[in-house]
């Protein structure tokens, strides 16, 4: 039987496929919206999202002579239906939430963040405590390792990737524990909680820059292969005018402060074609998921 963080995985991530029941698509408005509302996904805990993400919103308010609202979903997937059923105008998506939902609706991506040296990607990283004996991924086989949303690429889908390239299943070599962000996979790493866990190193470098990790209490046991950066996505059915209004603003922000917290250089357009390889790591996962799925134990 699956144990409930595989559970709870399992049920977010089908909530995040199928989308809600009962739920209807807001009627599209296709006249310039007398406020902007931005959906952002729930990395860290709301108010630290939305704090570091005020002076992006205080930028385009200003750009775009409105008012800028911020909403952070209460998961990952609660971000992406919102956009999908028109309660939000534009959403910041990780590749894996982009996704699943595009498949259940007209989304279109217009923009992402580029960076120094890297361009448009990023990483994550598998970390273990500072004393743990792993060298290797494969020494954590029978261990317990955290991630984070069901449907995070680097909280979640590209460290099942990393683990799976090295031999490693989900529910076979490794129970899979769901803590819902990446602050909670650092921490109960940090705390000896569990064998390792997965998370983006953006953030993980960012919490031990502000001192909420001991950098002598974690160490990287391995980085991924770079992934193709969050993308800004348009609800379907907004307004053709105020989109290219909303998309010259990001594509021409030259605010250090409104980009600081995607540590980006400046925003460049963005199309679907650009999370490909996500698509493939999806499919992989998927595919030995099927293979191994309620085989009973030998």
């Amino acid at each position: 039987m699956l144990n409930f963080s595989r559970r709870l995985a399992c049920a977010a991530l089908a909530a995040a496929l199928a989308g809600p029941a009962l739920a209807q698509p807001a009627a599209p408005d296709a006249a310039r919206p007398q406020k902007l509302v931005i959906g952002l996904l729930p990395t860290e805990s709301a108010p630290t999202v939305m704090r570091l993400n005020e002076p992006l919103r205080a930028y385009l308010e200003a750009r775009l002579k409105m008012p800028v609202e911020v909403v952070v979903g209460a998961n990952y997937a609660a971000t992406s239906e919102a956009l999908r059923f028109g309660r939000l105008d534009i959403a910041y998506l990780g590749p894996v939430t982009y996704i699943l939902q595009s498949q259940h609706a007209g989304l279109e991506p217009f923009a992402r963040p580029s960076h120094a040296g890297v361009g448009p990607t990023f990483q994550a990283t598998i970390i273990v405590p500072a004393a743990s004996k792993a060298q290797s991924l494969a020494d954590l086989k029978g261990g317990e390792i955290a991630f984070g949303d069901p449907a995070s690429t680097s909280g979640t889908w590209a460290p099942r990737w990393q683990l799976l390239h090295e031999g490693l299943i989900s529910g076979r070599d490794y129970t899979l524990r769901v803590l819902g962000a990446h602050d909670a996979v650092a921490l109960a790493v940090v705390n000896g909680k569990v064998a390792a866990g997965g998370l983006s190193k953006p953030i993980l470098n960012r919490l031990i820059k502000e001192g909420k990790i001991d950098p002598a209490k974690v160490r990287v046991l391995q980085d991924s292969p770079p992934i193709p950066e969050y993308i800004w996505t348009f609800r379907a059915g907004l307004d053709p005018a105020f989109k290219e209004e909303v998309r010259k603003a990001f594509l021409e922000i030259k605010d250090p402060a409104g980009l600081g917290v995607f540590r980006a250089e400046a925003f460049i357009p963005a199309v679907d074609a650009d999370v490909d390889r996500v698509r493939n790591w999806i499919a992989a996962i998927q595919a030995v998921s099927a293979q191994t799925a309620w085989r009973p134990a030998p």
